[in-house]
C-alpha cells in the first residue's frame, strides 16, 4: 500500500487517483500508524511551508516520515512535498532571506532553504509569480530515475511561488524567472518534484507509472 499523506494541505484525492490509475493500491491517510506501515509514501500538498510543517510536527507525521525515509521506504514529495524535504522554508514566516533561525524547519533530507521565486530575471525581464501553467522539464546528464520514457523538454504542469535551492541532488530543472530544481533525488529511494504529475496529462501518468514500478521493485 502507498500512503498518500493527508496533512490538510489539498490535492490528495487527485494524487490518489493518479496512483490508482497507474495500478497502485493507494490510501489517503493522516494516521501515523498507517503511514508507518506503508510500503511507500507520497507527500503531496499546496499551501504554505510553515503551516504544513507545523501541522505535521504537531500530528507526529514529521517524525514518522523521517523514520521511514531513514529505513529506506520509497518516498515521493510533490510541490509543497518537495519543499518539505529541505531543511528550511521561508514561506509563512516573517524571516528575511539568510535568517535560517527564523525560518520553519522541514524534514532536513536536503540542505538549504526554500525561498520565494524572484519576479525579475537576470536580464531584467519581469515574470509572473506565481508560476502557473505548463513548462519544460530539462535534464542534461542522462535520464533521471522516474523519467523512463520521458524526454528532456517534456512539459509538466506547475503552480507555485517558491523554489527549492539548487544542490548536488538536483536531477532536472525548469526555467521561469530563474532556473530552479524541477526534480531532486537526494537518496536512492527519495524523490521530489516541483511539478504536479497528477495534473500533467500523459507525461504525468508516465511519471506516476514509473514511481509505482519503482515501489514494486523495491518491495
Amino acid at each position: 500500500m502507498i500512503a498518500v499523506v493527508d496533512y490538510r494541505k489539498g490535492n490528495v484525492a487527485s494524487v490518489q487517483r493518479a496512483l490508482a490509475a497507474a495500478g497502485a493500491d493507494a490510501l489517503i491517510t493522516s494516521d501515523c500508524a498507517r503511514i508507518a506501515d506503508a510500503e511507500a509514501i507520497v507527500l503531496p500538498g499546496v499551501g504554505a511551508f510553515a503551516d504544513a510543517a507545523r501541522e505535521m510536527r504537531a500530528s507526529g507525521q514529521m517524525e514518522v516520515l523521517k523514520e521511514r525515509i531513514g529505513q529506506g521506504v520509497p518516498f515521493l514529495g510533490i510541490c509543497l512535498g518537495l519543499h518539505l524535504l529541505f531543511q528550511y522554508g521561508i514561506e509563512g514566516t516573517d524571516a528575511p532571506e539568510g535568517r535560517f533561525d527564523l525560518m520553519e524547519r522541514g524534514l532536513g533530507i536536503v540542505p538549504g532553504a526554500v525561498l520565494r521565486m524572484p519576479d525579475r530575471g537576470e536580464d531584467g525581464r519581469m515574470f509572473k509569480v506565481p508560476h502557473v501553467g505548463w513548462n519544460q522539464v530539462l535534464f542534461d546528464d542522462g535520464r533521471p530515475m522516474l523519467f523512463d520514457g520521458i524526454e528532456s523538454g517534456e512539459n509538466f504542469y506547475f503552480t507555485h511561488s517558491y523554489v527549492a535551492p539548487d544542490s548536488p541532488f538536483t536531477c532536472a530543472t525548469t526555467l521561469h524567472s530563474v532556473s530552479f530544481p524541477a526534480a531532486v533525488n537526494p537518496l536512492p529511494h527519495v524523490f521530489g518534484v516541483q511539478f504536479h504529475p497528477e495534473k500533467s496529462s500523459d507525461a504525468g501518468a508516465a511519471f506516476m507509472g514509473n514511481f509505482v514500478r519503482f515501489v514494486r521493485s523495491a518491495s
